[in-house]
C-alpha cells in the first residue's frame, strides 16, 4: 500500500501532515485558496498527462520536479497516518517502481479551476532497495489551478480487491420517510463546513433517511472503495444495505482546495471491526449556491506502526505484505457518504 502511498505522492502529487487534532483545518490564505482568475478548463486528456507525469517524475528520481507539482497545502491520506508535503516527498525517495500500468480513469471536474482524477494503477519495483510483489491500487487525485498553475493537491489510495456480498441490512427499522417525525429529526442542510457536512450524512445513514441523503449528493458523484467505484446511484444503493448506526468517527481534518471546494478526511470504526478502523475522504463543493457531496474515497485501512515497525512513508507505496491486515478483513465501508 506504501506505494499505493507513492502513487498517491506522485498523483495527487498531494501528501499531507499526520493526522492533527480534532476538527483542525489546514491553514489557508486568500492567496492559495481563491480560484485562478483566468483558469483554463482542464480536459479529460490533459488531466491523465499530467497524472501519468507525476510518476515519471518519481520513476525518474527527478525529486526537484516531484516537489514543484505539489500544492504547498496539500494532502496525502495513507495508512499510516495523513501526510503533508515533506512526507510526502521523504517517502517518494525510497521507492523504485519498474513497472507501471493504469486503467479505470474517471475525470471528475469539479469547478473550472478543481478536478478529481481517479484510476487504478498496476506496479512492481522496490522499496528500500527490496523486491515487493505485483500490487494494484485504486487512486485518486485532486489538483487545482493557483495563479494560472495546475497542482496536486489530494492523493488517497486503497487496495483494490474482488466485489463482496454486502452485508445484510437490517431486519428491522425500516427506511423513515424524510416526512415522518423520526426522520424529520436529522438535520438535511450544507454549507461551507465540510466536518459538519459530513456528520449531517452520516446522521442521515444511522436514521436511514437515504432520499435526503441521494439529495445532498451532486448529479455526477463518484465514491471509490477497494471493491468498486460507484456513481451516485450506487453508492446510496450501497448505503442502504449497510447499518451505520454504531459508526464512530474522528481524526477530522479539513483543506480547502479553493473557494468552491472542501476536502475533508476522518477515521471511522466500527465495534468489532477488523484492524484499526479506515480512513475516509470527501470533497464537497458549492454547485450554484448549495455546498453537495462531489466525491469519496473510503477502505483505506488504519495502520497503526509497532515501535519495532519500520514506517515507509505515506507517500510512497507499499508491498502488499506490509498492508493492515484490515485491508483484506474488513468489509467495504458502506457507511461512507460516498457508498
Amino acid at each position: 500500500m506504501k506505494k499505493i502511498l507513492l502513487l498517491v505522492s506522485t498523483l495527487i502529487v498531494a501528501g499531507a501532515c499526520a493526522a492533527p487534532p480534532a476538527n483542525q483545518e489546514t491553514p489557508a490564505t486568500n492567496a492559495n485558496v481563491a480560484s485562478a482568475p483566468a483558469a483554463a478548463t482542464m480536459t479529460e486528456a490533459d488531466a491523465i498527462a499530467k497524472e501519468k507525469a507525476v510518476w515519471d517524475t518519481i520513476r525518474n528520481k527527478d525529486y526537484e520536479a516531484f516537489s514543484n507539482v505539489l500544492g504547498e497545502d496539500q494532502i496525502e491520506v495513507s495508512s499510516e497516518a495523513v501526510h503533508d508535503k515533506a512526507a510526502s516527498i521523504a517517502s517518494i525517495k525510497e521507492f523504485e517502481p519498474s513497472e507501471v500500468t493504469f486503467s479505470d480513469w474517471k475525470f471528475l471536474p469539479l469547478n473550472k479551476a478543481a478536478y478529481v482524477l481517479t484510476y487504478t494503477v498496476s506496479m512492481k519495483g522496490k522499496y528500500k532497495g527490496k523486491e515487493f510483489p505485483p500490487e494494484a491500487d485504486r487512486a485518486s487525485s485532486a489538483w487545482v489551478n493557483r495563479d494560472g498553475k495546475w497542482l496536486a493537491m489530494y492523493h488517497q489510495e486503497c487496495q483494490d480487491r474482488p466485489p463482496t456480498a454486502p452485508p445484510a441490512a437490517p431486519a428491522k427499522n425500516p427506511p423513515k420517510a424524510a416526512g415522518s417525525p423520526a426522520g424529520a429529526t436529522a438535520t438535511t442542510s450544507t454549507g461551507s463546513d465540510a466536518i459538519a457536512n459530513e456528520k449531517v450524512v452520516w446522521d442521515l445513514f444511522k436514521n436511514r433517511n437515504y432520499d435526503a441523503f441521494a439529495a445532498l449528493l451532486a448529479p455526477d458523484f463518484i465514491e471509490v472503495e477497494p471493491d468498486k467505484v460507484s456513481d451516485k446511484a450506487g453508492s446510496v444503493k450501497g448505503v442502504s444495505e449497510f447499518d451505520a448506526s454504531k459508526g464512530v468517527l474522528s481524526d477530522w481534518r479539513t483543506a480547502k482546495l479553493n473557494v468552491d471546494a472542501t476536502l475533508v478526511t476522518y477515521t471511522v470504526t466500527f465495534p468489532g471491526m477488523p484492524g484499526n478502523g479506515e480512513r475516509h475522504s470527501t470533497i464537497w463543493a458549492n454547485r450554484d449556491g448549495k455546498w453537495l457531496g462531489m466525491f469519496h474515497h473510503g477502505g483505506t485501512p488504519v495502520m497503526k506502526p509497532s515501535p519495532t515497525t519500520e514506517t515507509k512513508g505515506a507517500a510512497s507505496p507499499s508491498p502488499k505484505a506490509g498492508a493492515s491486515p484490515a485491508t483484506k478483513a474488513s468489509p467495504a465501508t458502506k457507511a461512507s457518504p460516498a457508498n
